[in-house]
Order: C-alpha cells, then sequence, then structure tokens
C-alpha cells in the first residue's frame, strides 16, 4: 500500500440511497485516502447501486452487502475487518467530506497519536449551503482524555446534538489491533461515544484539532435521534463495563457514572412514555415516583415536550 495513501474511510449505510453517492464521491476526492469501503447494512432502497454510482474507477471503492440489519456498530466493523490502510476512520452516509480534509487533519497531527480527529462543521438538512457551526470551539489541536471526553458527552454541559461522541477520528490500526477495540455490536446507539471512550481509558492518545472538512448533517429522523428503551439500556450496560475498566482512573470514572446516571434518566423518561402510551396509567406513575430525581426529570422532559409541540 502506497505511503502517500495511508487512509481507509469505511461508511456504513442502511436506505441511505439519495445521500451515498455523495460521501463515496468525498471520500474518493481525498488524496490520502487508499480504500473506501461502503458496508450496505441490508438496505431496501439500492444504496449499494448508489454507492457504486459514485465510484470514480480508481479501484479504491469496494461494496460489501450484508443480508440482514446488523446495525451501524457491527457494519462499520465489517468494514474495518474488510480494509488494510494503517489509518482507519468512519464517515456516515449522509455526511461529506471536502476535498482536502484528510490531507489538512493530518497535517495537524502531532508526532504521535492514536486517535486524531478534527471539530465537525454542523450543518441542518435543506440548509448545506451555510457555513455550518463547529461541533467544538479548538483553536489549536488540543490532546483529549477520559475525563473530559466523557464529560463532553453530556447533555446537559454541552447541549443536545453537540456530543463528543460525534467526532469521525482517524484511528491507527496498530493501536486498535493491539487492544483488541472494535465497536460494540450490541449497540444501536452511543457506538462511537462507546469506543472511544473505552480507547481513551486503555491509554490512546487522542487529539483534536480545529475544522478541517467534515461537513456532518443534522437531520431530525437520523438513528442518533431516536432510541427506545432497548437502546439506552445497552448503552447504561456499556457504561457499566466501562466503569470497571475505569477503576484505577477516578477522575474518569466519576465523569462515567454521570454519564451512566444520565442514560439511566433518560431510560426512565422512556419507559414510562413508553407505559403511558401502551395504556398503563398506573404503571407510568410508578415509574415516575420511583425516585425524586427521576420524577424530577420526567416532569421536566414531558413539560419541555409539550411546549415545543404548542410552539409548532
Amino acid at each position: 500500500m502506497s505511503s502517500d495513501r495511508p487512509v481507509a474511510l469505511i461508511i456504513a449505510a442502511k436506505d441511505a440511497a439519495p445521500t451515498i453517492a455523495h460521501a463515496v464521491r468525498s471520500a474518493l476526492a481525498q488524496g490520502p485516502v487508499a480504500e473506501v469501503v461502503v458496508v450496505d447494512d441490508a438496505s431496501t432502497d439500492g444504496t449499494a447501486e448508489a454507492a457504486e454510482a459514485g465510484d470514480d474507477g480508481s479501484g479504491r471503492l469496494s461494496v460489501v452487502r450484508l443480508a440482514r440489519n446488523f446495525g451501524p456498530a457491527q457494519a462499520r466493523n465489517r468494514g474495518i475487518a474488510s480494509s488494510h490502510a494503517p489509518l482507519v476512520g468512519a464517515l456516515d452516509a449522509d455526511d461529506h467530506l471536502e476535498p482536502d480534509r484528510i490531507a489538512r487533519l493530518l497535517a495537524f497531527a502531532p508526532t504521535h497519536w492514536d486517535m486524531l480527529a478534527d471539530s465537525l462543521i454542523m450543518k441542518v438538512a435543506g440548509d448545506e449551503d451555510s457555513s455550518g457551526e463547529p461541533l467544538i470551539d479548538v483553536k489549536q489541536t488540543t490532546r483529549m482524555d477520559a475525563e473530559a471526553f466523557v464529560l463532553g458527552n453530556l447533555s446537559e454541559l454541552v447541549g443536545p446534538r453537540r456530543e463528543l461522541g460525534f467526532l469521525k477520528p482517524l484511528f491507527r490500526r496498530a493501536f486498535l489491533d493491539g487492544h483488541v477495540l472494535a465497536y460494540d455490536p450490541a449497540l444501536r446507539l452511543g457506538e462511537d461515544y462507546v469506543l472511544y471512550a473505552e480507547a481513551l481509558l486503555r491509554g490512546a492518545d487522542f487529539f483534536v484539532t480545529p475544522p478541517c472538512g467534515y461537513i456532518a448533517i443534522e437531520r431530525a429522523n437520523s438513528l442518533s435521534a431516536a432510541h427506545g428503551v432497548g437502546d439506552l439500556a445497552a448503552l447504561a450496560a456499556a457504561d457499566e463495563r466501562l466503569l470497571r475498566l475505569a477503576a484505577d482512573q477516578p477522575q474518569a470514572a466519576e465523569a462515567l457514572r454521570r454519564h451512566r446516571d444520565a442514560v439511566q434518566l433518560n431510560l426512565d423518561f422512556r419507559r414510562v412514555l413508553d407505559a403511558k402510551q401502551q395504556g398503563h396509567f398506573a404503571s407510568a406513575m410508578l415509574g415516575l415516583f420511583r425516585t425524586p430525581r427521576t420524577a424530577s426529570y420526567i416532569l421536566r422532559e414531558t413539560l419541555r415536550a409539550r411546549a415545543a409541540r404548542r410552539v409548532g
């Protein structure tokens, strides 16, 4: 593999026919990219064919078709296993890259790193011509530790849809392989957050740079914006696993406890909503008053949702 093309980009896709070709073209336009692997996660809308329509004929694109839907974590794992470049990164199927994003990102790299990410440029679907807003304000290459990363995923601190888990770093494949790290296939929510947190707890050198040209499109119907009881329960269980790994890292452990508790509150709220929608009002009220903190959170979120509907 050429030393001037050390990067593999993985695009996991499910029913992404309208956007996947643009994502593929933007990935192939990156000078340092040797491989673009699209993993079609059992789409029903011609996603694989649309991905192939974005090919540039350079022989760098491959499309893996899965017979059944496994979710983004397992799809990305399949893509990583199907690639060979020493550096590997992810691109969402409805996002895209500016032509020099990878080259600019690598130019910011310190002498040694295991994970390297730029602050995303966030744009709202339908307003892609805007300049967008950075996910986080970064003026120079900054080292990220486990505590800061986990706290950066608490919506109470960073606001909705601004979590650091949205970052799309390049990984050194040697680090992933050396620590047997992969996306947790049990997760369909927060799989990025969990992988990045585990890498940091295992000693990864993670650096974040100013924006280099990853354009993230915010959509109201995205998978990360719609999650149910099972998704939240799996994420809470992943936090418990990370807490065991952080036993000798007290600051990171405290941050993880805060994140776990926030996920648990969200899970309790979702359970109450589900019980109410199913006509189990008594069960919903029992869940509401399980603890004072849970009751306060659920009442606040309910009032916020009602206010949003009134505005709408």
